[in-house]
């Protein structure tokens, strides 16, 4: 019986499926993920050494990703070419750095079945349709804010936006993503229940741009 309460469990528990090397253009809609590059810096970048924390960014593109309904694709097979140094250093003012932005390509933009001059042209667009809050911008001290401030921040700058199309992540104690779903064409659309989960801390660091 013990056994047979544990499987039920587990089953009801269970995270999101994920599928690795799955047909490259084969998917339903996009989560364009946007790091609120302090908190990343605080937490990771830092250590890392990493080029993204030596400028004063805020919220910049960790990826634009092909999501299902149900989990999502990863490391696709594709026959496109893969981006160049030159390509991918391009996309630093966006991705922070250009690392990331190869990272995201290898990982997600297979997935897409675009050429990745075009993925990245997208989530360029992708990332300029969305109106960041200007007043997150100005904060000059960290605070500890409910992570549902950060949302409402959002929709109020994007007030064509319906709540679950928008979802705020949190790590470590802190404020880690805002990430909004779109359709192929960028348009809003309501995010699948595997992602619209959202952060419900009362008080997450956000930290201001130095």
């Amino acid at each position: 019986m013990r056994v047979l309460i544990l499987i039920l469990l587990l089953g009801h528990f269970a995270l999101p499926a994920r599928a690795d090397g799955e047909r490259a253009g084969d998917f339903d809609y996009y989560v364009l993920s946007l790091s609120w590059s302090p908190n990343w810096c605080k937490l990771e970048g830092d250590a890392r050494d990493s080029e993204q924390c030596d400028r004063d960014l805020g919220w910049v593109v960790h990826g634009l990703w092909p999501q299902y309904e149900d989990g999502w694709p990863a490391y696709c097979p594709t026959t496109a070419r893969a981006p160049s140094r030159q390509m991918t250093a391009a996309q630093a003012d966006i991705f922070g750095a250009g690392g990331a932005a190869w990272y995201q390509w290898k990982k997600h933009g297979v997935c897409s079945g675009l050429e990745a001059d075009v993925y990245y042209d997208l989530a360029r667009e992708a990332f300029a349709s969305v109106n960041k809050p200007e007043v997150l911008r100005k904060i000059d001290r960290t605070f500890a804010v409910p992570a549902s401030l950060i949302e409402e921040a959002f929709l109020q700058a994007n007030p064509e936006w319906e709540p679950d199309m928008v979802t705020i992540t949190c790590k470590a104690g802190a404020v880690q993503e805002a990430r909004i779903c779109l359709s192929r064409d960028l348009t809003p659309v309501p995010c699948g229940q595997d992602v619209v989960r959202d952060c419900r801390m009362s008080d997450a660091a956000f930290r201001p741009i130095d």
